[in-house]
């Protein structure tokens, strides 16, 4: 086995589809009996969307849910106000996407699985990892049942609570962010028309939210309550709080299908990476749900770890290469933890700081731009979209190899140009649609290939 990935939520899976297209051998175990069953992760931001457009799920996710409403805001049983939940951003030629998607997490995970079945990779339910140990040459997994499993590596993605984390004997260094206890919730409820996601202002900072989830008949419950108090993870109680804080009856709640409480707080580990093991997702940061940063974080780890694990095992790319792993994804989670938080307390606007377009590695070892005059797309910056000859340049990326723009290299697919929004030079675009290398010329564009596995992986 190459690969075991701890964990079968948006992240394992997410990972498993990449490797699985890349001709790796992984497998993923979770120990629950089934997928994860609640809304928690609900907001697909537009980076997600184009990530999900190159693994071959973006038609599926989006007929699996649907836009943001707006924010209706009550009082006393009548409507006080109207707000957009996000400030509009322009779509253009080489940014597709703008505006969040709106998906309960759930059914996140119900397209990733089946999209993973479809390219012949599996995931091993009711198997729980209870502990590993690495040598030079692999990793032996232990299960609850008493057998264990041997692989070239291991991906942690067993969430905030991880025990691979804990085994490895990582850190997690963190915060709360608030001290307030919060709920959230999917339901069944009349009363309320699914054209808005209704705000129920409380005493003080307290309150509730039901949006209803777009792509089913749930609506989730939101709540933020009084320091030091909590609820009962029934129905009985969740009737007793939409009565406490809104207009509704009790009675109006017909069902509670999933429900999880928390206080919001922040987790970093201090490494991604020991030995042959990696942490991902929540296993290797934590978020506020604020702002939707988390699962989407999260899947771009897994995006970032499977071109790697798939340039060193099968296309012979030095295995220094994994190291940049941890060096850019643990730099941007610090960001994203700090956005997500600054969201969560108020002090950012939902928007173009939290669509995660602007994400990028510039000061990673795998950006050189050898440039004498750099345009404002540096190597590290996400690849925008575009048109050279007719070509998209997303449908030219799409897929597991390295795409060249503005120059040709043997066994390097090519295009003969960049579009004029990438300003002169020639780039060299990586798996995971970043540009890698941008030259005057593609003087010392091969020593870049040989060192990543580009040539290999064309």
């Amino acid at each position: 086995m190459d690969v075991v990935i701890v964990g079968a939520g948006p992240t394992g899976l997410a990972l498993g589809i990449d490797l699985a297209r890349r001709g790796v051998e992984a497998l993923v175990v979770e120990r629950e009996e089934g997928l994860f069953p609640g809304s928690r992760g609900k907001g697909i931001q537009p980076r997600t969307l184009e990530v999900f457009e190159d693994l071959g799920v973006l038609d599926a996710i989006r007929a699996a849910g649907g836009p943001y409403p707006a924010r209706l805001i009550w009082k006393d049983g009548e409507r006080v106000g109207e707000q957009p939940m996000f400030e509009r951003i322009p779509a253009d030629e080489g940014t597709p996407y703008t505006e969040p998607l709106m998906v309960a997490q759930w059914r996140t995970q119900e397209v990733l699985y089946a999209r993973l079945v479809e390219l012949g990779g599996r995931v091993a339910f009711g198997r729980e990892v209870t502990g590993l140990e690495q040598d030079a040459d692999g990793v032996s997994v232990r299960f609850a049942d008493g057998t264990d499993l041997r692989a070239g590596y291991v991906v942690a993605a067993d969430g905030g609570r991880s025990v691979i984390r804990r085994a490895l004997g990582v850190a997690m260094a963190g915060e709360p962010v608030d001290p307030a206890s919060c709920l959230v919730a999917d339901v069944r409820l009349t009363g309320l028309d699914r054209d808005h996601w209704h705000i129920f202002p409380g005493a003080g900072d307290t309150g509730l939210a039901l949006c209803p989830l777009a792509g089913t008949d749930d609506f989730q419950l939101q709540g933020r309550l009084p320091e030091g108090t909590g609820t009962e993870p029934t129905l009985d109680a969740v009737r007793e709080l939409v009565a406490m804080y809104t207009h509704l009856d009790a009675d109006d709640v017909t069902e509670l299908r999933w429900i999880s409480d928390f206080r919001p707080r922040t987790g970093l580990a201090d490494r991604f990476r020991v030995g042959r093991v990696f942490l991902a997702g929540d296993a290797a940061h934590v978020h506020s749900p604020a702002g939707g940063q988390g699962l989407n974080t999260s899947v771009q780890d897994a995006y970032n770890l499977g071109w790697k694990l798939g340039a060193v095992l099968r296309h012979g790319a030095p295995r220094a290469l994994l190291d940049t792993y941890e060096e850019e994804r643990r730099a941007n989670a610090a960001d994203m933890l700090g956005l997500s938080t600054a969201v969560h307390r108020g002090e950012v606007r939902r928007g173009k700081a939290t669509v995660q377009l602007g994400v990028g590695y510039r000061e990673s070892s795998l950006s050189v731009d050898a440039r004498t005059a750099p345009a404002p797309l540096r190597a590290g910056d996400r690849a925008p979209d575009g048109r050279v000859d007719g070509t998209r340049l997303f449908d030219a990326y799409r897929g597991p190899h390295w795409t060249l723009l503005g120059a040709s290299l043997p066994g390097v697919r090519s295009l003969v140009s960049a579009p004029e929004s990438y300003g002169p030079g020639v780039f060299l675009v990586r798996p995971d649609g970043y540009v890698g290398w941008a030259g005057d010329t593609t003087e010392g564009l091969r020593e870049y290939a040989d060192r990543t596995g580009a040539l290999a992986a064309a």
